[in-house]
């Protein structure tokens, strides 16, 4: 098993929406980078553990924890001209952007904020403490779950 870091904005979607959407399971679409493409492609399988961090809000941090349901498929808003997300150089024989279906697991009674994650000094490869660092989709180490997740939970 691996875990992982999936970025979104809260009042897009957020934990609370995934706790709400019937069975809980909902598509993780829209990505758009080549990098965090490639995770979701070839990285992330059925079982990681996915912490839910909201960025772009009062409450930036760790928000929860959700579970890969779904191992990667074509994302299917590439293909809808009147999605957001629609790429008129994708082709369902050549799809370019892929999602995986995520599944709710626990929302903690406080978002962990990135102010406290950077004061933690054993998290020091996880991508949103590193200066610049963008991608909507990174990979946390065991030793950096257990340690956020603790702080979490706690």
């Amino acid at each position: 098993m691996a875990y992982w870091l999936f970025k979104t904005e809260p009042d897009a979607f957020g934990i609370q929406d995934l706790k709400e959407r019937p069975g809980q399971t909902e598509p993780w679409d829209g990505v758009r980078n080549y990098q965090a493409r490639n995770f979701l492609r070839d990285e992330v399988k059925l079982g990681d553990n996915v912490f839910i961090y909201h960025s772009s809000c009062k409450q930036v941090g760790i928000a929860g924890v959700a579970e890969v349901s779904r191992e990667a498929y074509p994302d299917p808003s590439q293909f809808n001209p009147e999605s957001r997300y629609y790429d008129p150089k994708a082709t369902p024989d050549a799809p370019r952007w892929f999602c995986v279906d995520v599944t709710f697991k626990e929302a903690f009674a406080k978002t962990l904020l990135l102010k406290d994650i950077k004061a933690t000094p054993q998290v020091t490869e996880l991508g949103v403490v590193k200066k610049g660092h963008r991608l909507s989709i990174m990979p946390v180490t065991k030793t950096e779950w257990d340690i956020l997740y603790a702080a979490a939970s706690g």
